[in-house]
């Protein structure tokens, strides 16, 4: 962890380490201005957008197999050879044999049909690139649902905060009052000590409080990457929600990013089982050698001494015997894409679970608040009434203070419930696949996962003559090789998070 992420966490701590909220940075924050950044800055999505780009990689890497190769070697060596021999009177002279050889080869190699190998390569390469896109729509998704769940975390303690605070000023008085009382003898101590024990209570409530808030503040900083400042009420999602639940289902089934995902992972799949009976088909390849080789004696530029051989060859290979190993992979791809196909149908049961899931926790959300609210409502009454009571002697200390407590957890309670229906709404536009910045903050440049794939269309290594090969290696194969089909996006849905409408002036 760097110094600097380290200071920002230790921030979001220190932000609330006092009794009261003035602390906290005062600058103003909406939920756009936080989705925005993290779209821009997150490491999590950053990281995933530059593995894409890695996977993006791979289908090159397989159209390199319609592709010429072109290698170069040359060689130079020195012969010195000394052999002794024995002449009249003992005398021993070497015989003495130098020379060197010279040589290089120029090698030119191009597919012409691989019996469909390099084909099934490619769409199993562009399903698999398909398939990362819908990951990295995955992991934007949950980015994103992660600033909406830090945001709405924040502002729930922040306003838990405050009612602990509000609370403790209202136990602060009610026990001056109750010592005052006591001191007149109208109240016994018990009622004191009732007062003092529901004050320190308070005060311990309060410190839990800050503590929570300083959790959620880092978990902000974390995901965000600066400290929260004054967050502004969230904005709607009524205009990314289902009217019902079958429509939430339908459009889960169409876009949400696991189960496309798993969809493309079997399209590759069954590519790949192409792929391993093309094994079993003929190849034709052209290939081309020029060569020059020379010994030259002591002299190693005597040109006219190099002798130079070309040939071209075409040539047809095909696979008789390898002792089961083909037939072997064949029947492991047919699994494989046995269990892909499979996959999908335990995907989509579970994509429609969440969205079950999540359906029905928003619907009890809205609910509660509705029953919060009311019960809110009556709790203030309650409050003020037994107060009003205690002053003529109909109430006891006790009573005020249950009825604050009530009050108290009610007003918690509403807090809590705005909280869970915001993040329950979040997490169904999550498993409807609608949850994107397209869809969230679509003033902010949108980052388009095909730029890189479409700029490696035409890039180095790229011959004229492929497309042909291609073409033609695609279309003789036997078995047929499958194409990878992309899927339909869902369009933007407009207009994108907007602040809330002001509340209404107060009539004069």
């Amino acid at each position: 962890m760097s110094k600097s992420l380290r200071g920002r966490l230790l921030a979001a701590g220190l932000g609330v380490a006092g009794l009261s909220a003035a602390a906290a940075p005062a600058w103003s924050e909406t939920l756009s201005d936080a989705i925005a950044l993290a779209y821009q800055t997150n490491p999590t999505l950053q990281a995933q957008r530059a593995t894409q780009r890695a996977l993006d990689e791979n289908w090159v890497q397989a159209r390199s197999g319609w592709r010429p190769t072109i290698t170069a070697s040359a060689s130079v060596s020195w012969d010195d050879v000394r052999t002794p021999r024995a002449i009249g009177g003992g005398i021993r002279t070497p015989s003495i044999s130098q020379g060197n050889t010279s040589g290089a080869r120029l090698s030119f190699s191009q597919p012409v049909w691989t019996g469909g190998r390099t084909a099934a390569a490619v769409s199993a390469a562009q399903a698999d690139v398909l398939q990362g896109r819908e990951n990295l729509r995955r992991v934007e998704s949950q980015v994103l649902q992660a600033v909406i769940q830090a945001y709405e975390d924040v502002r729930r303690d922040q306003e838990a905060l405050n009612i602990r605070q509000e609370d403790l000023g209202v136990l602060q008085r009610q026990l001056e009052e109750s010592r005052a009382r006591f001191d007149v003898g109208e109240i016994t101590r018990t009622d004191v000590a009732q007062s003092e024990a529901r004050l320190a209570a308070a005060q311990a409530q309060l410190q839990s409080s800050q503590a929570q808030l300083a959790v959620s503040r880092a978990a902000y900083a974390t995901v965000v990457g600066q400290n929260p400042g004054t967050l502004e009420p969230e904005p709607s999602l009524a205009y990314l929600l289902p009217a019902d639940p079958d429509e939430a289902f339908s459009v889960a089934e169409k876009f949400n990013p696991q189960l496309r995902a798993q969809q493309f992972a079997e399209q590759a799949s069954r590519a790949r089982v192409a792929g391993a009976r093309a094994e079993r088909m003929p190849r034709v390849d052209l290939q081309s050698t020029l060569t020059f080789n020379g010994s030259t004696g002591i002299d190693p530029i005597a040109r006219d001494l190099y002798q130079k051989d070309v040939t071209t060859t075409l040539g047809v290979t095909l696979p008789l015997f390898n002792g089961g190993l083909t037939s072997s992979r064949i029947r492991q791809a047919i699994e494989r894409n046995n269990a892909d196909r499979i996959t999908i149908e335990g995907q989509r049961r579970s994509v429609l679970q969440q969205v079950t899931q999540y359906w029905n926790t928003l619907i009890a959300s809205r609910a509660n608040i509705t029953s919060n609210t009311q019960q809110v409502r009556a709790a203030e009454i309650a409050a003020e009434g037994t107060r009003q009571e205690q002053q003529v002697g109909l109430r006891t200390t006790l009573d005020v203070l249950n009825a604050d407590v009530e009050l108290r957890n009610a007003q918690l309670s509403l807090v809590s419930a705005r909280h869970d229906e915001y993040v329950s709404a979040a997490n169904l536009l999550l498993a409807m696949g609608r949850l994107e910045g397209k869809d969230l903050v679509p003033t902010t440049p949108q980052y388009d996962a095909a730029h890189n794939f479409r700029r490696l269309r035409i890039s180095l290594g790229w011959v004229p003559w492929e497309e042909g090969i291609a073409i033609v290696d695609r279309a003789v194969a036997v078995p047929p090789i499958p194409m990878a089909r992309p899927m339909p996006q869902e369009k933007p849905i407009p207009p994108g998070l907007q602040p809330p409408p002001a509340a209404p002036a107060p009539k004069k």
